[in-house]
Formats: C-alpha cells, structure tokens, sequence
C-alpha cells in the first residue's frame, strides 16, 4: 500500500517506512504555484466559474539536470548495485529527486557525517581536550618520593613535542627524580580498542588503529596511534635499505628483510605489524636510486606507545623515574598537577578530521560524547549521544544501525534519506558554517581544504563548489554533500552505492554532481562520467577504470598515504 506525500507542491507515491521505490522525480518549478487538491478522486476546480473535475493542473517541469542524473545512473558498472540517492533544496529541505531513498546501505565514511555533527553539537565547537601531569606523593626538594602520572582524555592531535613541551614543564617545575613510577592514565576510556567487526587485515594499518584516550600522532596528519616510516634504498643493490622511524621511540622494533634491487625495478615494499605486538616487517624490494616510500603503520596498545615517548622526553630534559613505565591506572584524588597540555578547540581538529577522513578522531569523540553525556567513554555511550543527536534533527535514528564512529564497520546502515535530512537540518546550528568549512572541496589542490576531493570534479562547474564527505570501502562508495546550481540555488546531495563488483565508481558520483552544479549541460553523453566530470589525475590512481577481474579489492584510494588521489 502505498501513501500520497507532498514534495513542493506536487504529489508523488511514497512508501511506507522500510519499502523502497524504483527511481523518480519529484516534480518542482521555480515560480509558486496552486495546487489541486485532490480527495476520493474528485478534482476540486479552481477560480470562478469552473466546474468539478473540468480542469486539471499540467505537470510541473522537471529538474533540468534530472535527464543527466538518470542517463549517469546506467552506467554498466551500477548493473546489480544498490543506490540510494536523495537530491534536495538545501534550505527548504525539499526533495527534489530521490532513488530508494529509504533503502539502508554500508555508508562507509559518511557516517562520520553523523558522528561530526553530534560532537559539534553534544561537545561544542570550542571543546578542548586536557592532556595532564601530575604528581602523587611527597615532594622533598627536587624529588618526587611517589608516582608521576601522565592523564589522557582523547586528544587525538598530540605529537612528540607536546609530549616533550609537558616533560620541559615538570623539569621547570623542579622534579628531578621520581622514587616511584610514571602511570599512563588512560582510563577514561575503556579499554575497547577496535571497533566492531574491523578487518583483521586492516589491523596494521593507521586508518585502523586503536583508541586510547592517551596516544600520539607522528604528524600533523594527526593519525592518532601510528608510526611513520620512511624506507630509504641502499647505494647498492642487494644492500638494505635504511628505514627511519617518525617519532623516535623505543615502542616498536623494526626488522628489515627488504633489499635493494636494480634501479628501474619494481617497488614492492611492504610494512606489516605482528598481531599483539610492535615488531614491524619491512619486506620486498626498493629500487636503487628511487625516491624514500613511505608507510603509516598503527601500533598494538598506543597507551604504552604515549608513554613511551614521554618517558624519553622526561630522560632528555633530566628527570630521572626510578621505577617502571605502568598504563592503565587511574590518577588518585589529591594528586598535584604540574604540567598541562590543551588541545585546539574542536572547529579545529574537524579540518583534518573531515578533510582527511580520519577514523581515529571520530573514534575519540564517539567515546568523547559517552563519557560527557552518561559518563561512560565507551562505544555504546556515545552511539547513544548521536542517535539522541539525530532525532533532535528529525533522523529517524530507529530505522539505520550505526556501531562505530567512522563508518569503517561494514555492519553500518544508513539511506540516503537520513544523511539528507541531516544535511538540511544541521544548516540551523550556530555552528553550521564551521563544520561545512570542514567538509573537502572539490579540486581544491591544499590538502586541508580539498582533502579526499582534492583531485576530483577538477575543470567543472563543481570545482570550488562542491562541498562534501567522501566514504569508501570495498564495494561501498558514498559522497553526500552541498552544491551550488547554475542559477545559485543551493542543493544538497547523498549518493550512497553498494555491491557493485567495480574497482570504483567515484566518477559516477562526480557525474551526477557536476550535472547538479552545471544543470545537466556539462555532463557529456555517456552513463556515468563525461570528460569534464572525470578527476583530474585519476589515470595515475586507477581510481576510476573498470577492473580487469571480476573483483577488485583493498583499502580506499584516499587511505594509500601519501597517493594523490
């Protein structure tokens, strides 16, 4: 059974809750215009002098960028996939066009769409994050007869130097020596550390890392938990190659069986992390002459790792602690701070966050929103934040299922109809233009303002325009967010595809929102993508060819740091 729902003046079928609707416009115009009422089937006229049923109302034109969206959506690759698509007037909310628009699909990194949204809500843009040391026992000059603590909250932005900014600070503050230990506190979170089904081979990967709320990053990527290595060939063949560890720690071990081979070879470099443990594998070949490859690798328990690194920093500024590093344990009452560490506000850690597609941050501020709202930093806590989150905003947060914070579980589903209400919705917050600030712009070459768009809708009327969060995993692909039309309306979009065997199927979506931006002129002939829709760059990355199996699988284009993509 189906209901008759009003979409800007015109009636279209819509399902009832949990069915999905083949691909359909919803009829607008751009002048206001009357409309027929109609009851039991009886046309009611409108004006004088006309009699029941004696006039009807013509249909109102269609988007004119409608023909393009739908010729796009044939492309062969879509053959079998599942779409869920939601065009709408960004202010108004108005849909304009949808394609199951309540059909639940993997949204892979769009869910951080919700997850932003909430901690910019439930947290506040200017939230900070406090990274503290503190002293437990009794001072007798420049010794500490008792245990250092160093207190994480989830400050997903520190770095070496800070860790060594707080070690200059306890030596200012006159201790020498500590009788007692240094403690990691990490305890406002619990000790969950990977996310509900997370790929066991993602495991080493730093776009899989662990969530702590005390860890490190090793650069201003700020990929929370990792370690970055900068593997150097040897002057001669079948030499090993030097490999360089960012920061220096003595956390990790690194154990190099690769080789250099003869210059013009092939890269076949690889980096592996051991599960349990921190021994990292650098194995293959690097050509002689070639160019440093680099990896980012995630480290097993990234407490121990933070700790590490302040035990050295405290070394080298001449504070010496007698007894064992020790994580896990919470700070006693009465404890005297000595250092202190304040993180940028939240505005701010959103730029790489969104740009970049972090997984850690939006990891940390799930169990952010858990510990502030129900004082719990677990998991469950803080899912619960964003669904309260969502149906403040008229999601109907009951009909999808979100169990992680950055869409990197496969057991997420969400419609294109929730992100598309999201995005309405959110444009009332005080807080709007700064999360939209965050969102990656297309061919925007900067990383921290194109992010994972920067190299697409390159030499369109999207460029600069469109304003968007990228998500992909194998056989999920999803871009939703704001464009501008060619008459300065501004549209807001979520494209989510699953199960398509393609390697990717990211110029699809380019496709579509150029034809928003440009109103269906630019867009060429062909399904999926014209030559102005495709990315600048995208013949190096493969990113937008057909496989040449049946099956093309691994991490996102945008994850194979440092790839351009």
């Amino acid at each position: 059974m189906t209901r008759l729902t009003f979409h800007g003046g015109a009636r279209s079928p819509h399902p009832a809750p949990g069915t999905d609707t083949p691909s359909r416009p919803v009829s607008w115009s751009r002048t206001r215009r009357k409309v027929v009422a109609v009851t039991a089937g009886v046309a009611l006229a409108l004006g004088t002098g006309g009699s029941a049923g004696a006039r009807t109302t013509a249909p109102a034109p269609e988007p004119s960028w409608q023909k393009a969206v739908e010729r796009i959506l044939t492309a062969e690759r879509l053959k079998g996939a599942a779409t869920s698509i939601v065009i709408s007037d960004a202010d108004s909310g108005r849909t304009l066009y949808e394609r199951n628009p309540g059909k639940r699909l993997m949204p892979a990194s769009n869910t951080k769409l919700l997850t932003s949204a909430a901690a910019m809500d439930v947290l506040g843009p200017d939230y900070r994050y406090r990274t503290d040391v503190l002293a437990h026992g009794d001072r007798h000059g420049g010794r500490l007869d008792g245990d250092l603590y160093v207190r994480g909250t989830g400050d997903p932005t520190l770095l070496a130097e800070d860790y060594d900014a707080l070690a200059a600070d306890v030596a200012a503050a006159g201790i020498k020596t500590v009788t007692g230990e240094l403690v990691a506190d990490d305890t406002r979170f619990d000790s969950q550390r990977l996310g509900r089904s997370w790929a066991a081979d993602d495991e080493s990967a730093y776009y899989s890392s662990q969530i702590s709320a005390l860890s490190l990053a090793p650069d201003t990527d700020y990929d929370t938990g990792s370690v970055h290595l900068e593997i150097v060939p040897g002057s001669s063949t079948g030499e090993k190659p030097k490999v360089k560890v960012t920061p220096s720690n003595s956390y990790v071990d690194v154990d190099v069986t690769a080789t250099t081979v003869d210059r013009g070879g092939k890269n076949t470099i690889t980096v592996e992390r051991e599960h349990g443990g921190n021994t990292l594998t650098v194995s293959g070949g690097i050509p002689a002459g070639a160019d440093p490859d680099e990896s980012w690798t995630s480290v097993w328990e990234p407490t121990g790792y933070a700790a590490s690194v302040f035990a050295d920093a405290l070394k080298r500024h001449g504070v010496r602690v007698s007894g064992k590093t020790e994580p896990g344990r919470a700070t006693p009452d009465g404890a005297e701070r000595v250092a202190r560490h304040t993180s940028m506000p939240l505005a701010k850690i959103s730029v790489p966050f969104m740009k970049l597609s972090n997984n850690n941050h939006a990891e940390v501020l799930t169990k952010t929103m858990g510990d502030e709202t129900a004082g719990k930093g677990t998991w469950s806590a803080g899912l619960k934040a964003v669904r309260d989150f969502l149906e403040k905003q008229d999601v109907d947060a009951g009909t999808l299922r979100q169990v992680d914070g950055s869409g990197l579980s496969r057991m997420n589903n969400v419609s294109a109809r929730h992100i598309a209400t999201l995005l309405h919705s959110v444009r009332k917050k005080p807080w709007f233009k700064q999360w939209y600030d965050a969102l990656p712009v297309a061919c925007a070459g900067d990383r921290m303002t194109g992010g994972t768009l920067r190299s697409r809708m390159c030499d369109t009327p999207a460029e600069g325009n469109a304003h968007a969060k990228t998500g992909s995993l194998t056989g999920a692909s999803a871009l939703s967010g704001y464009v501008t039309d060619a008459d300065g309306r501004e549209l807001a979009y979520s494209i989510v595809l699953n199960n398509y065997l393609a390697g990717s199927v990211k110029d699809i979506e380019d496709a579509i929102v150029v034809a928003l931006a440009s109103d269906g002129r630019e867009t060429g002939s062909g399904a999926g993508a014209g030559k102005k829709a495709r990315p600048k760059g995208a013949e190096g990355t493969g990113e937008d060819r057909r496989p040449a199996g049946p099956l093309v699988v691994g991490p996102e284009c945008s994850w194979k740091k440092p790839a351009r993509c």
